[in-house]
C-alpha cells in the first residue's frame, strides 16, 4: 500500500503483510523503509553476499538509497566487503545507528557490534532470530528506498523469521551451475510459495570462465540448467555471472561499492519495478 508505514499494530488494513495472520514487526518510528528485497540462496558458497552487495551498489549509483540488512548472524560478510570496519553507534535507550560505505550503503551486521569481527557467534537459533528483529525494529534506518536483507543459506530460523517479520516485497534466488544446486533452488522457491512471497527471479552465479586469451566461455562447473529449473516455476533469469576475479579482489579490498554492476541489470531493473 502506498502509505504503508509498515506498522501493523496500528493499522486495520486487511493487506499482504499479514500474511498468514502474523502482524509484521515494526519499524521505528524514525526509520523508513521502502521496498524489502530479501537475497536467499538453498546453500552456502553461491556469492549470496556479493550479490547483495552489487545490488545495493547498483541502487545506490542509480540515485536510490539502499541498505543492507545483514542477517547472515553467524557467517557476516557484509561490513568486509565494504570495507566498514567502525562500530555501528548506539543510543542510551540501546538503539543503533547503522553504518555506512563509502558509496552510502547502509549497513548492519552483526560484525558492527562484535569487538573482533573474527569472534564466533555461537548462538541458538531462536537468539540469532531475535538479533535479525532488533535489526528491523532498533536500528534507526533513517529514509531507506531499498533494503536488501542477506540471507543466510537454507530453510531454518533466520529465513523463517525474516519472512514472518519483516514486509518482504520479494526475493530473488541465488544459485551457482551444478547440479545439486537444482535442488536446493526447489527448496527456496517452495518456501516462498508457502510463506506466500513473490519470487522476482534467479542469478546464477560463477556460471562460466571467459579465456583470457580467445574469448571462449569454459564451464568449470559443467553446463548450466538454470534455466530448465526457472521455466519449470516460471520464473525469470536476471542474471548469469561469469567467475571474475575483479569481483574477489574487490571484496577482499572491501571496495564492491567499485565494482561494475552492469552484468546485473535485468536483476536491478526487476526489482526497480517492485
Amino acid at each position: 500500500m502506498p502509505d504503508c508505514t509498515n506498522d501493523c499494530n496500528a493499522c486495520q488494513s486487511d493487506c499482504a503483510s499479514r500474511q498468514g495472520g502474523i502482524p509484521k514487526e515494526p519499524l521505528h518510528a524514525l526509520s523508513h523503509v521502502g521496498k524489502v528485497i530479501g537475497v536467499v540462496s538453498g546453500k552456502g558458497g553461491v556469492g549470496k553476499s556479493l550479490i547483495t552487495g552489487l545490488l545495493a551498489t547498483a541502487l545506490q549509483t542509480r540515485g536510490k538509497r539502499a541498505a543492507v540488512l545483514d542477517a547472515d548472524i553467524t557467517g557476516p560478510s557484509i561490513p568486509k566487503i565494504f570495507g566498514v570496519d567502525a562500530k555501528a553507534l548506539g543510543t542510551e535507550d540501546d538503539l543503533l545507528f547503522p553504518a555506512q560505505s563509502r558509496g552510502g550503503v547502509q549497513l548492519m551486521s552483526i560484525n558492527l557490534l562484535l569487538e573482533q569481527e573474527t569472534e564466533p557467534v555461537v548462538w541458538r537459533g531462536p537468539v540469532i532470530a531475535g538479533v535479525v528483529k532488533q535489526f528491523w525494529t532498533e536500528v534507526i534506518w533513517g529514509d531507506v528506498d531499498y533494503m536488501f536483507v542477506d540471507m543466510p543459506p537454507g530453510t531454518g530460523d533466520v529465513p523463517l523469521t525474516v519472512f514472518q517479520s519483516l514486509p518482504v516485497d520479494g526475493i530473488i534466488i541465488i544459485t551457482s551451475p551444478q547440479s545439486l544446486v537444482s535442488m536446493v533452488v526447489e527448496k527456496a522457491v517452495n518456501m516462498a510459495d508457502k510463506m506466500q512471497i513473490p519470487v522476482l527471479g534467479i542469478v546464477e552465479n560463477m556460471c562460466y570462465l571467459p579465456c583470457p586469451d580467445c574469448g571462449k566461455r569454459i564451464y568449470p562447473f559443467g553446463e548450466s540448467h538454470v534455466h530448465e529449473i526457472a521455466l519449470r516455476h516460471g520464473l525469470p533469469v536476471l542474471a548469469q555471472l561469469p567467475i571474475d576475479p575483479q569481483f574477489a579482489a574487490l571484496c577482499d579490498a572491501g571496495e564492491i561499492d567499485r565494482a561494475d554492476t552492469s552484468p546485473l541489470q535485468g536483476a536491478v531493473d526487476r526489482v526497480l519495478g517492485v
